[in-house]
């Protein structure tokens, strides 16, 4: 068994001594969640996602990679071995395009863009994603917003998203928007569907048969 190191960083200057405590980076095989691969593959199509060779092309093919804590192909490793809050708490997800060009080059055949997706929502259920993140922010008042109206209203997902990371940054852009709104080209009405009664009980139906699953 591999014991955790702890130890003190001493930053010595004319004038004074800076003690820090070092973080533990090893992590315990009591403490990974050996299920969490299994369910990420099963809510991802990904059930080829244990049969991953760990030869890199994703991340080679990655265009974000660079900008990534973790390349996809580590993601993908820790994943499968139960690095849960590591994965969940990463940017790695959230900076994830979606152009699919790992997909398309995996010798495997994994949806890494579905695993991406699935994490995501893992993420956000669980409570992981950075609070003023942009990214999750915006994706969790889209579907606030299509579930109470049925339809998204541009408007006000924008004033969601600003209030909730930078109110500033509204201000910023107000001449865009005042331009936008007279143009005609967005609108301050927000958009329904006339029968949101019928999308709700279909919502409620798709929730609850999730929860079935799970049980």
């Amino acid at each position: 068994m591999i014991l955790p190191t702890f130890a003190f960083i001493y930053s010595n200057n004319k004038h004074k001594t800076e003690k820090k405590a070092v973080v533990r980076r090893i992590k315990y095989e009591a403490e990974l969640d050996h299920n969490f691969g299994e369910h990420i593959a099963a809510h991802a199509y990904g059930e080829r996602l244990m049969s991953c060779i760990q030869c890199g092309t994703c991340s080679a093919t990655c265009p974000l990679s660079h900008y990534m804590d973790y390349t996809p192909r580590k993601v993908i490793a820790m994943t499968r071995e139960g690095f849960k809050e590591e994965v969940l708490n990463s940017l790695t997800i959230w900076l994830c395009a979606s152009c699919y060009s790992c997909v398309v080059q995996c010798p495997r055949q994994i949806h890494i863009t579905d695993v991406m997706y699935a994490l995501k929502r893992e993420a956000i259920a669980s409570g992981y994603f950075p609070r003023r993140l942009p990214i999750p922010v915006l994706a969790k008042a889209f579907f606030n917003l299509v579930k109470r109206n049925g339809r998204n209203t541009e408007s006000w997902l924008l004033v969601n998203l600003y209030m909730r990371t930078n109110p500033f940054k509204m201000f910023k852009e107000s001449i865009l928007g005042l331009r936008l709104l007279l143009a005609g080209r967005m609108s301050l009405i927000p958009d329904r569907i006339k029968r949101r009664a019928e999308l709700s009980t279909i919502l409620k139906a798709v929730q609850a048969g999730k929860g079935a699953s799970k049980s």
